[in-house]
């Protein structure tokens, strides 16, 4: 006679042992992941680690974090979206977490069309046909490409910061000197200085950039420390500097990526129904709403959400990106 509570039993008992051998990798610490349990899965170029979490006949949305944060942006969000009835999956971009290449051959590329390919893969290997998708900073223009160049596998978009597809040839355009301010970080990656103080002083650095893109979060060291983790991976230096040198023309991507590449270099609209956000105290750059809004042709909705919430929105104000979510599910 089968016994389905014992099956149950070993099946929690190895992915909470599952789950302890990815936070012994990320590296040791007093405060435990804010998602209690990590998966792992094959995918494209990748072994991606990810969080999942809500029913498993749950609706599904893929939530995509940035630079330099982590899954842990959305823990908050996806418990308020699974109790509302989704099935949220929270990938680690590559070069963050416990995901990693499955050959050490595969360049350590970070150009945004690459990310894009990744996240479709994660699709395919999760057999999700179609999801709604959401993120800020690289994981909010990881979401705008897979919109416009996969329209068929985004049901709707939640964009922090609304259209951040970008180009080479756009970007060798000169900005007003305040404006290339605030991108000092670019033009320090930018050097071999600039690489070896981010291997050297990795979080230091990114909380430093904490610091400055939500000047009003009073975020503690514990909270920190627990996305921290997530920088420790082999892939994460060498991922960032090339997302940033590639940015300014100055690293190639590769080849299998030109096609897409040109097709974004075109700015396509954005025809599937989107709810874009941005925080009324964001320190890091970003274009004003009106700027954006005419990329966006099908039904839509913006939101300035107010409380001193800057660039790590989710985590900021993770209620609002929720009902965004539940939003622009509503407008498909």
């Amino acid at each position: 006679m089968k016994d389905p509570i014992g099956r149950r039993r070993f099946l929690g008992m190895t992915a909470l042992s599952l789950a302890a051998t990815q936070l012994g990798a990320l590296g040791a610490g007093k405060t435990p992941p804010r998602f209690p349990t990590l998966k792992q899965i094959k995918a494209g170029l990748l072994d991606i680690g990810y969080a999942d979490v809500g029913p498993d006949n749950g609706k599904p949305v893929i939530l995509l974090h940035g630079w330099p944060y982590d899954i842990n942006s959305f823990a908050d969000a996806s418990s308020l979206l699974a109790a509302k009835g989704y099935r949220v999956y929270v990938p680690f971009l590559r070069g963050y977490g416990t995901t990693r290449f499955l050959s050490d051959q595969t360049v350590r590329n970070g150009q945004q069309s690459a990310l894009a390919v990744d996240a479709i893969a994660f699709m395919d290997a999760l057999q999700i046909k179609q999801a709604v998708i959401g993120g800020f900073d690289w994981g909010a223009r990881t979401a705008d490409i897979v919109a416009v160049l996969y329209p068929e596998r985004c049901k709707a978009l939640i964009s922090v910061s609304g259209y951040l597809v970008g180009s080479q040839q756009a970007n060798k355009a000169p900005l007003p000197p305040a404006a290339e301010l605030q991108w000092w970080y670019q033009y320090y990656f930018a050097t071999e200085r600039g690489r070896a103080g981010y291997a050297a002083n990795t979080d230091a650095f990114n909380k430093l950039i904490w610091q400055t893109a939500s000047p009003r979060w009073s975020f503690d060291d514990a909270t920190f420390e627990t996305s921290a983790r997530s920088f420790r991976n082999p892939d994460h230096v060498a991922i960032v500097i090339h997302n940033y040198r590639w940015r300014l023309g100055i690293a190639e991507g590769e080849k299998q990526y030109d096609e897409l590449e040109q097709k974004l270099a075109a700015f396509p609209t954005v025809t599937v129904p989107t709810v874009t956000l941005e925080g009324d105290a964001n320190g890091a750059p970003h274009p004003p709403p009106a700027a954006y809004r005419n990329r966006f042709s099908g039904p839509y909705a913006h939101h300035t959400i107010s409380g001193g919430i800057g660039h790590n929105l989710p985590q900021e104000a993770p209620k609002a990106f929720a009902d965004a979510v539940v939003e622009a599910d509503g407008l498909a």
